[in-house]
C-alpha cells in the first residue's frame, strides 16, 4: 500500500528528528540477512541505546535536504538502514562491525559524525576505538605510573638505609 504525502511528511519529520538528535549514524546494507541474524542485530542496539530503522532511500535523502546534508546520494540505494547513535557515538558503529563479521550479508555503506561524511574504512576505525571508561582507565594507569615508580623508589632507599 502506498504512502500518502501526509504520511511520507510525517516520515520525513521523524528522519529529521533522528538526524539532529543522534551523535552520529551509520547507513547500512541488510540485503539477505536473516531474520533470526535481524532479531540478534535489534537487540544488540537496543541495548546500547541505537535506534535502527529500515527507511526508504527517497525518505532519507529528502530529510537529508531539509538539513543541507549532502553526499549520500551514492550510499543511498539499494536495499538500506539506518543506526542512529542517540548517546553514545561510537555505540552504532561497534554493533554494525560485531555483528558484520559474524552475518556477512550486514555491509557498511556510510555514515556521520560530529558533520563529517564517514566512509567504510572510518567506521570501521570508529568501532575499533576502546569505550570511554577503558580510555579513562589507561589514562589513570599512565599518569600513576611514575608516582607509583617513584614511590617504590624511595622505598627501596628507605629499606637500603634501614640496613
Amino acid at each position: 500500500m502506498a504512502l500518502t504525502r501526509e504520511q511520507k511528511g510525517a516520515q520525513i519529520d521523524e528522519i529529521v528528528k533522528s538526524l539532529e538528535e543522534s551523535k552520529s549514524f551509520v547507513i547500512v546494507s541488510y540485503k539477505g540477512i536473516s531474520v533470526a541474524d535481524d532479531t540478534a542485530l535489534r537487540a544488540k542496539f537496543r541495548a546500547a541505546g541505537v535506534t535502527y530503522k529500515v527507511l526508504k532511500n527517497r525518505l532519507i535523502l529528502k530529510a537529508m535536504e531539509k538539513l543541507g546534508i549532502t553526499g549520500y546520494e551514492g550510499a543511498l540505494e539499494g536495499s538500506t538502514a539506518v543506526a542512529f547513535s542517540m548517546t553514545d557515538p561510537l555505540a552504532g558503529p561497534k554493533v554494525i562491525s560485531e555483528m558484520s563479521a559474524t552475518v556477512k550479508a550486514l555491509e557498511v555503506k556510510c555514515g556521520r559524525m560530529d558533520n563529517m561524511y564517514l566512509d567504510v574504512e572510518k567506521v570501521n576505525a570508529l568501532a575499533k576505538i576502546p569505550s570511554k571508561e577503558t580510555l579513562l582507565a589507561q589514562l589513570l594507569g599512565m599518569l600513576l605510573s611514575p608516582v607509583t615508580g617513584l614511590a617504590v623508589a624511595l622505598n627501596q632507599v628507605a629499606e637500603k638505609q634501614a640496613q
